[in-house]
């Protein structure tokens, strides 16, 4: 197992799944503490939308000033990743269903969609943290379509409040590091937490 990550150009993307963003951030930067190049990518909701969760520009400012790059963002800056063969591995977390429901069902019309495609084509691995409130409604047959692909795997994940929101699942953020390392070497940790 790798006890860093060195060398790795890492692509981090992040869809907008707003109140997760803080806890998409700090994993980002634990990333790149441990030595992974980062690539930051977000969908042009999560790059340009103000929320009650934070002002778009003072993330993309922050994202931006961790990983010494800028955001990539529209479809022409995502497109090269895969010709040019850009990463090593691709991170997308938070994942959202909209997010889910695209890569499911082969729809390429947003730069973190577009950049999944074009990292996927090089048969590297992708990895997913799901962020939505519909996980174990009708995002549910994404997941499981999505967890049958070859090279795609996913951070662990669990119902953030069953009683409350009992369709709803995220990703904890915590065990991103371990599934990166894990996809590296083309195996899936348990994405199921108890």
């Amino acid at each position: 197992m790798m006890e860093d990550l060195n060398d790795i150009r890492l692509g981090y993307a992040i869809c907008g799944s707003f109140c997760t963003f803080r806890k998409a951030i700090d994993e980002m930067k634990c990333l790149s503490d441990c030595g992974a190049d980062i690539y930051p990518i977000m969908s042009q909701n999560a790059y340009s939308l103000d929320t009650r969760f934070g002002m778009a520009s003072e993330f993309v400012s922050e994202i931006e000033n961790i990983c010494g790059k800028s955001v990539i963002h529209t479809i022409p800056q995502a497109e090269p990743i895969g010709p040019k063969k850009l990463l090593d591995v691709m991170v997308i977390s938070p994942c959202t269903g909209n997010t889910l429901a695209k890569l499911a069902n082969g729809v390429t019309d947003t730069a973190v969609t577009l950049a999944a495609k074009a990292h996927l084509r090089n048969a590297r691995p992708l990895v997913i943290g799901v962020s939505t409130n519909d996980a174990l409604a009708a995002a549910a047959k994404n997941i499981g379509a999505l967890m049958n692909n070859k090279n795609i795997y996913f951070i662990p994940m669990s119902q953030d409040d069953p009683t409350g929101k009992p369709n709803s699942v995220v990703v904890r953020f915590e065990m991103t590091l371990d599934t990166v390392k894990k996809a590296l070497e083309k195996q899936q940790i348990q994405p199921i937490y108890i």
